[in-house]
């Protein structure tokens, strides 16, 4: 059965460092084999994993998880179309910061231009 709470009523995230599979799916409305599932279809997760092979999830994991449930299960997306949508996100926030720094330079360099024609 698909839980269907949306991510607004959702419990917040707590303000830990790590936080445990049984956490992360009580606190995603997830159950932790399916959240083992994901890891191997979404490439940006990826707990850190410790002793005994035991998964430890941060919170930028944990905000990922809710953008994927809220992709599967409340905005209809495959498996395959929500991760190139995550995928797109991510190449876009590149593509952003990759201009960003070449405005920067740039008007760096017409900084130096005007110096040098002075």
């Amino acid at each position: 059965m698909l839980d269907t709470t949306s991510n607004d009523e959702l419990p917040p995230i707590p303000a830990k460092r790590y936080f445990a599979i049984g956490e992360v799916s009580e606190l995603c409305g997830v159950k932790p084999h399916v959240l083992r599932y994901w890891e191997q279809e979404f490439p940006q997760l990826k707990p850190v994993k410790r002793r005994g092979n035991r998964r430890y999830y941060q919170r930028q994991d944990v905000i990922l998880i809710r953008q994927i449930r809220t992709l599967l299960y409340q905005e209809g997306f495959t498996i395959g179309g929500a991760r190139q949508k995550l995928a797109g996100e991510d190449a876009r926030e590149d593509l952003n910061q990759s201009r960003q720094v070449v405005r920067q330079i740039r008007a760096e360099l017409e900084d130096l231009l005007a110096t040098l024609r002075r």
